[in-house]
C-alpha cells in the first residue's frame, strides 16, 4: 500500500494534546505535548493513503516498522525543523468587493468604530459593494485571500456571510464560499451572518422579523437542494445592532435549522450576550472586550470557547477581553483573525504575536487557542487542531529549532514557514 507522506529527521514535533482531548480550557491550557529529537535520532511523522496521521516517533521506530522510503508519495526531510498543527482561524468575514483604507485614515484621526458605522460606513459601505459584486468576482477574490491564508499556516478556517443582508447576497456570499471548498486546499466551516447589521431603512425589530420569517426559511430551501453547506449562524450582538432579546431569537431560529450558534458580542459596550450565550449553550461567542464576570462564568459552565480577535482591539483600540481572567475562570479560548475590511489580516501567527505581547497570553496558551481550541470552536477538534494518530494530517514545517519561533518572529512567517501541508499533500513547499 502507498501512503502519502513521509516527514522524517525533524527536531520537534508539537503534537499540541495526546490523549484525545478535544478542548483544552483554563489551567490545561498552559501544557502541550511536545516530543524532542533524541541525540541523532530525529523525529517522523506517518500519513495513510487517506491524508490521515497513522503513526508518530522517533525515526529509528518508525523506519523498523515502515522500511524503506519508496513506498510513500511524497517524503520531507525536516532535519533541525520543528513539525506543528496546521493553525485553525476561528473568525473570518472573507467575502466582500471594495475595501476600507479610506476608513483606516478616519480611525488614524480618531474617527470611532460606531461613527464610521452610523455615518454610512464601516458594514453599510462594504454591503453595498458586496451587493453590486457578480458571484465570480467575490469567488476570485476569497480565493485568493484563502490561498494567502494557507501560505500563512491556516489549514481549517471559519467563512462568514454577513456583507449582503438580503437573502440574494446572503446566498451568493454562501455559494462563493461553498465553491472555495472545492478550489482552495483549505478546511472551511460556513457561517450564516444575515444579522451583520441593520439595513438601511429597517428598525432592528424588522430587520429580526425578516430574517427569521424570510431568509433563514430561503436559506432552508438552499440547503435542501444542496446549493449550500453551512455549518454556523452568527449575529451581531451590539447596542445599536441586535439587542440580547434579538438575538436570541435568531439564533433559535438558526438552532432549528441544525445550525450551531457561534456569535459576536460585547465587543462595545456590555449587554449581557454572554449570560444568554452561556444559557443557549453556544459553541462559540467572539470578540468579548466588554465581558463581565458572570459572563465568564456562564460561558465557563457552558463549555463555550471565547473566539478572541486581537486584531481587532489593536486596530480600533478598544480596551482588551479580559483573557487572563477568562483562563483563570477555567474558560476555553480560541484565536481568530477577524479578517475582515476593518482589519485586513491573513496571518494567524501575526495574531498569535499580539495575543501574547497584547492580552498577556502565555506562548503555548496562543498556540492551544490557535489549534485545538479554535477547531473546537468549530466542533472539528475530533478531527483537526493537534497531530495525534488517526486525525488529518495537517501541519506546518518550520525552519527553526524551537515551535516558539513562529510567534517570536513577529511578521516574518512567509519565510519561517517552509512547508504547509494539507491531508498529506505538500500545499507549499518544495518549489
Amino acid at each position: 500500500m502507498t501512503r502519502r507522506l513521509l516527514v522524517h529527521s525533524a527536531r520537534q514535533i508539537v503534537t499540541v494534546s495526546n490523549n484525545g482531548e478535544q478542548m483544552l480550557a483554563g489551567e490545561r491550557m498552559k501544557h502541550v505535548t511536545i516530543l524532542n529529537q533524541d541525540g541523532d535520532n530525529g523525529l517522523s511523522l506517518v500519513v495513510d493513503s487517506n491524508g490521515d496521521i497513522e503513526a508518530i516517533g522517533y525515526d529509528e521506530s518508525i523506519k523498523g516498522c515502515y522500511g524503506d522510503q519508496q513506498q510513500f508519495d511524497q517524503v520531507i526531510d525536516a532535519s533541525g525543523k520543528v513539525v506543528l498543527p496546521g493553525l485553525v482561524d476561528a473568525h473570518t468575514h472573507p467575502v466582500w468587493a471594495g475595501d476600507r483604507v479610506h476608513e483606516f485614515a478616519m480611525k488614524l484621526g480618531g474617527a470611532t468604530y460606531m461613527d464610521i458605522h452610523q455615518s454610512g460606513g464601516g458594514i453599510g459601505f462594504t454591503v453595498e459593494q458586496t451587493r453590486q459584486a457578480s458571484e465570480d468576482e467575490l469567488g476570485q477574490s476569497l480565493t485568493s485571500r484563502l490561498w494567502s491564508m494557507l501560505r500563512a499556516g491556516t489549514t481549517l478556517v471559519e467563512c462568514k456571510s454577513g456583507y449582503g443582508l438580503n437573502t440574494e447576497t446572503e446566498l451568493k456570499m454562501l455559494r462563493v464560499i461553498d465553491k472555495a471548498r472545492k478550489d482552495v486546499s483549505i478546511d472551511i466551516s460556513s457561517t450564516y451572518c444575515g444579522a451583520h447589521s441593520v439595513p438601511k431603512g429597517m428598525t432592528s425589530d424588522e430587520a429580526t422579523d425578516k430574517i427569521i420569517n424570510q431568509q433563514i426559511p430561503q436559506l432552508k430551501q438552499a440547503m435542501d437542494r444542496g446549493e449550500v453547506t453551512v455549518d454556523n449562524i452568527d449575529v451581531f450582538c451590539e447596542k445599536g445592532v441586535f439587542s440580547v432579546d434579538q438575538t436570541r431569537q435568531i439564533l433559535k431560529a438558526g438552532v432549528d435549522l441544525g445550525l450551531a450558534i457561534n456569535f459576536h458580542g460585547e465587543e462595545l459596550n456590555y449587554l449581557g450576550s454572554a449570560e444568554m450565550g452561556g444559557d443557549l449553550g453556544a459553541r462559540a461567542m467572539s470578540h468579548l472586550e466588554e465581558i463581565s464576570d458572570a459572563g465568564i462564568h456562564a460561558l465557563a459552565k457552558a463549555g463555550t470557547v471565547g473566539v478572541i480577535l486581537p486584531t481587532t482591539a489593536y486596530i480600533l483600540r478598544l480596551k482588551p477581553p479580559p483573557v487572563r481572567k477568562m483562563i483563570d475562570s477555567n474558560m476555553a479560548v480560541a484565536l481568530g483573525t477577524d479578517f475582515n475590511p476593518n482589519a485586513f489580516c491573513l496571518s494567524m501567527p501575526l495574531v498569535m504575536h499580539l495575543a501574547c505581547v497584547n492580552l498577556q497570553m502565555t506562548l503555548t496558551e496562543s498556540l492551544v487557542a490557535a489549534t485545538l481550541n479554535a477547531a473546537a470552536s468549530l466542533g472539528l477538534s475530533k478531527t483537526h487542531g493537534s497531530l495525534e494518530v488517526g486525525k488529518k494530517a495537517d501541519l506546518i514545517i518550520i525552519n527553526a529549532p524551537r515551535w516558539e519561533h513562529l510567534i517570536y518572529q513577529l511578521g516574518n512567517h512567509h519565510e519561517l514557514i517552509e512547508f504547509v501541508v494539507k491531508e498529506g499533500k505538500i500545499v507549499k513547499g518544495l518549489s
